[in-house]
């Protein structure tokens, strides 16, 4: 688990303007404008989890987020954390939060969080929960300045799963649904993703038009497969021959958009298991709303 001072922004980040204002709001401001926090009595610090599909740049924007701020920057992942020993998870937990608090500002993200933060109800051993009461005690702080100047994110692509007593306030009181990139976005991303590639007369429109639904690790897909299909000629020319709009297109019809699974499940749960309206952003995005 290495600490990072990320050199990207937000304007590495292609679209997600919703969620980057959810950030800034957040995050961003109360580290720029702490008096004005402070003079409402606001906690500079606390949490936003990140939920949707896989591959949209969730881990991304997070480190994004830590260099729009340039602040330290933690990626926990599970292996960081779970520990065959009792009690050795919770002490590991431990530990990363206190060498988040010893660097503030930073910024802590946690990726699939629903893995540690699982739903208590669907537990069967004390394990487990044990976890999720740290988890939730290190949120929390021992005392009110305790996280102050740690940000938390998290990302899941199974928000149904975690557990609701991570949602309270002081906690994970954002929820924002991070969908696929919108076309704009999506033309954003292959414009950043092209960089200092050999190319030539691209009509990113064009593109942007034929890749729905396309996350942004799709988005990167398309452009290998394009590059591998030039791969031969550009060896029989001996130098890099430059990719056009329509071998990116080629490499489109290709690749079909991994998000449709996740939409097929989400979509239950956005149906018939929404009563805090937490999902609507869901059905508003498939238009059943």
């Amino acid at each position: 688990m290495d600490v990072e001072r990320p050199k990207i922004s937000f304007e590495d980040v292609g679209g997600m303007d919703k969620v980057k204002e959810e950030i800034r709001m957040k995050i961003i401001f109360p580290l720029q404008h702490p008096d004005i926090y402070k003079a409402y009595g606001k906690k500079i610090g606390g949490g936003i989890m990140m939920y949707g599909p896989p591959g949209c740049g969730k881990t991304h924007l997070a480190r994004a987020t830590a260099g729009e701020v340039n602040a330290n920057f933690i990626a926990v992942g599970i292996s960081d954390i779970l520990d065959m020993w009792m009690g050795s998870s919770e002490r590991n937990l431990h530990a990363i939060f206190e060498k988040a608090r010893s660097l503030k500002p930073c910024v802590l993200f946690f990726d699939e969080v629903d893995a540690l933060g699982a739903s208590r109800t669907d537990m069967k051993q004390s394990s487990g929960r044990h976890l999720i009461n740290q988890f939730l005690s290190e949120l929390d702080g021992v005392d009110d300045s305790q996280n102050d100047g740690v940000l938390v994110l998290a990302a899941t692509n199974a928000p149904w799963h975690v557990d609701p007593a991570f949602r309270r306030p002081g906690r994970f009181d954002r929820i924002i649904f991070v969908p696929p990139p919108d076309e704009n976005a999506r033309e954003s991303i292959l414009n950043i993703k092209l960089k200092g590639k050999p190319i030539k007369e691209v009509n990113f429109n064009k593109i942007g038009k034929k890749t729905t639904n396309f996350s942004g690790a799709d988005i990167e897909a398309l452009i290998d497969m394009a590059i591998e299909s030039k791969m031969e000629e550009s060896m029989r020319a001996g130098r890099p021959i430059p990719l056009d709009t329509n071998d990116l297109l080629q490499a489109a019809k290709r690749h079909k958009p991994t998000t449709s699974e996740w939409f097929q499940t989400a979509k239950n749960y956005a149906l018939f298991a929404n009563e805090s309206g937490l999902y609507d952003d869901i059905l508003t995005y498939m238009k059943l709303k």
